[in-house]
């Protein structure tokens, strides 16, 4: 029998998945990835994958990697899909599929596996990496191609005595990974009705939350985020603090009308507490380190780096070419900023940088410590406007306007 290797989560789609592939002839390779699910037990996610018919059920911690390679850019990058989505799903499918294909290599696998829907976006990220890893890999996504509904796909597992945490009233589909939760179908596909309290996770709703704020000061280091209060921590392991403490202060809803890569508009509701605090902090400091031009233009890097993502085109010569910028962008982006947490918002309220800060109180101040030249504006301003000031002396363009409009 061929060998298959299923992207594997142990969810409704990629459940029902193994036997079907069973059904067609595949020995199935089920492979998770550990990219900081909270609350999910590996452990008993490998077993259920072996106890409904995979060959081999196998789990990799990829967290550390998973931060300091996919989050880390977006994190520099100030990366934000349509401005709001934090790309959370989006960055987990390169690095899935890099592993599969090193597996699919390791066991002579002939093809790898998605739980993918016709409708979404991973199906299109999985796939393109797989081609530009390996074009020959062939590619299975059962649920796309068998066309299933929520409801048919729950029904197929009971009959195949396959356990899933999900019931016919209450269909969510929801992925998640240390920079996020994603949360989709059931009640949320009409973008009329709120959101109800049980699709949320990592959050308290801002009414809930704790009525004094909360002062937490983040250290960027060449734009990354290093400590948090002094204490120094791994990227991974920050980020997972900050979740859970920004979580707690309702910090990082986010209900979402999306414009998928496929055509479709679709509501999402995300949660990204510490991405939330995280890109405002970055940000602020950068308002603070970069020069007037650099800060101008890198948005627009920015955002085609965040399309690039959401595309399915992380492995592609723009998105690398993008990145040295962004990096290159990134040296002087050195100092602490003080946020503030309270009731759902994410606030700087203080900003330091000690090598790199382009903010100079005494040329800012209005006191009598005021250091700027005053004398020299008037002669900026002149040779400033002097392009249009010319133009309007040869064409009087904008003067004979006025005038018409005085004597009308």
């Amino acid at each position: 029998m061929e060998k298959i290797v299923l992207a594997y989560s142990g969810g409704l789609d990629t459940s029902v998945a193994i036997p079907w592939l069973i059904e067609k002839g595949y020995d199935v390779i089920a492979v998770v990835l550990d990219v900081g699910q909270s609350g999910k037990d590996m452990d008993m996610i490998q077993q259920k994958a072996s106890q409904v018919g995979a060959v081999q059920s196998i789990v990799i911690d990829a967290q550390q990697e998973f931060a300091e390679s996919y989050v880390a850019p977006v994190i520099k990058a100030n990366a934000m899909y349509e401005g709001e989505y934090p790309l959370v799903s989006a960055l987990s499918r390169p690095l899935i599929i890099e592993k599969l294909v090193k597996i699919a290599h390791e066991n002579a696998a002939t093809a790898i596996a998605h739980g993918s829907t016709g409708k979404g976006n991973d199906q299109v990220r999985f796939e393109a990496a797989i081609h530009a890893l390996d074009a020959t890999m062939k590619i299975e996504a059962p649920i796309r191609d068998f066309h299933w509904s929520r409801e048919e796909e729950i029904d197929y597992a009971l009959a195949h005595n396959v356990p899933v945490p999900i019931g016919k009233a209450s269909p969510y589909s929801i992925d998640e990974n240390l920079w996020g939760r994603a949360n989709e179908a059931g009640i949320l596909e009409n973008p009329w009705n709120q959101a109800p309290a049980d699709a949320y996770a990592l959050t308290v709703a801002a009414e809930e939350a704790p009525d004094n704020p909360l002062f937490i000061d983040v250290t960027f280091k060449q734009g990354l985020p290093v400590a948090l209060n002094d204490t120094k921590m791994e990227l991974a392991d920050l980020i997972h603090e900050l979740n859970e403490v920004a979580g707690a202060h309702g910090i990082g809803r986010i209900d979402h009308i999306e414009n998928r890569l496929v055509g479709i508009k679709s509501r999402e509701i995300y949660e990204a507490p510490a991405a939330a605090v995280l890109m405002t902090a970055h940000k602020d400091l950068e308002d603070l380190t970069l020069e007037r031009d650099v800060a101008h233009f890198k948005p627009i890097v920015e955002q085609q780096l965040a399309n690039l993502i959401y595309n399915a085109l992380w492995i592609s010569p723009l998105f690398d070419a993008l990145l040295s910028f962004i990096d290159e962008t990134q040296k002087v982006v050195n100092g602490v900023v003080k946020m503030k947490l309270f009731k759902g918002q994410a606030i700087a309220v203080a900003r330091k940088s000690d090598t790199n800060s382009l903010y100079d109180e005494n040329l800012a101040t209005y006191t009598s410590a005021d250091s700027f030249d005053q004398e020299a504006a008037q002669g900026f301003i002149k040779m400033w406007t002097l392009p249009g000031t010319v133009y309007e002396q040869v064409n009087h363009v904008h003067s004979e306007a006025n005038l018409s409009k005085l004597k009308d």
